[in-house]
């Protein structure tokens, strides 16, 4: 083969083929990416408090946020995890002001004496932001019999948040940030059996339940500390490579294994997935927005089932029954 050939044989068809391919994998993976936060405000002098931050979305958001120079506490059941977490915290960001404690979201009682040790130890808590979860699965209970996605979801974040509202009242302007998901879409809030006791039990509807639960009480939240200084946002992170699918496919290796190479062009890295929460903690002129819903650092329509109002309050007064919130 000529020299010259190479520029119009079918090595050069295969080459602009393959060109064409990688531009396309490029775009495919910025669009993927979605969007960025681009405030640069300081955080220094504020405390910022984050569920679930040993990994993933929530340590990557601690990471960012202790950059801007917020003392983070880093809330965890996993005490060993979230230490290691925030050891590189401190490392990476030259930050050391980054604090662990325990917090079990599944146990009501770890919940009150993580938010009584908070008051009592820390002047101030500008930022909230209720980021643990867990995801589809099988039907387990929390320690005080809960449906576990719902209870550690929803449930346990209501209470906390609840139970710190004067902490962020004193320190307002403070914000509540709220992580909710797109699966919100579909979902319904089965009042009449909220813990699937006497219907079958799915684990993707009871997270879909859990997520439009979130969300529904970032709104009543938002409604009811009008005129507070304290706002409150739901947002979804984006689909993203974390620990947190790991009961999804797991009684499918084979499946799993087959697409996982593929799904992982196709899902955001978690520093890309916590760009919403970082969004929402720290954009400058979010006020007018709260009680709102944020996907890609942008405002969303959520599903109409995420606009009901009436429900919203329902839960509310549902979720302080059940947590025992009406006895303080």
């Amino acid at each position: 083969m000529k020299l010259e050939d190479l520029s119009t044989g079918p090595l050069a068809k295969y080459g602009a083929a393959g060109a064409v391919t990688a531009i396309s994998l490029l775009l495919l993976r910025r669009w993927i990416a979605g969007g960025v936060c681009r405030s640069k405000a300081r955080l220094d002098g504020k405390t910022v408090l984050i569920t679930g931050a040993n990994t993933g979305i929530g340590k990557e958001t601690a990471r960012d946020l202790a950059g801007r120079g917020a003392r983070v506490v880093i809330a965890c059941r996993d005490l060993a995890k979230a230490e290691q977490a925030a050891a590189e915290i401190r490392r990476t960001t030259g930050n050391g002001n980054v604090a662990v404690r325990r917090l079990d979201l599944a146990s009501l009682s770890s919940v009150r004496q993580f938010s009584r040790e908070f008051n009592e130890r820390e002047e101030r808590l500008d930022i909230l932001i209720n980021n643990a979860g867990v995801m589809m699965c099988p039907k387990w209970l929390t320690e005080d019999g809960f449906e576990m996605q719902l209870g550690v979801n929803h449930l346990g974040h209501f209470l906390l948040t609840n139970l710190l509202l004067d902490k962020l009242k004193s320190s307002a302007p403070s914000r509540v940030v709220n992580v909710s998901s797109i699966a919100h879409k579909g979902g319904r809030v089965h009042f009449d059996d909220i813990f699937f006791e006497h219907s079958e039990y799915s684990p993707l509807e009871s997270y879909r339940q859990s997520k439009l639960a979130v969300l529904l009480f970032s709104r009543e939240l938002a409604h009811r500390l009008q005129g507070t200084g304290v706002t409150s946002y739901s947002l979804h992170p984006g689909v993203i490579r974390t620990e947190l699918g790991r009961h999804v496919l797991g009684g499918y290796p084979l499946l799993k294994m087959i697409v996982s190479a593929p799904s992982l062009c196709l899902m955001k890295t978690p520093v890309q997935g916590a760009q919403t929460s970082i969004h929402c903690a720290v954009a400058e002129g979010l006020e007018r927005s709260s009680g709102l819903y944020f996907s890609d650092c942008s405002l969303k329509e959520p599903a109409p089932e995420g606009q009901d109002d009436r429900a919203a309050r329902q839960l509310w007064e549902l979720s302080a029954r059940l947590v025992g919130l009406e006895e303080n």
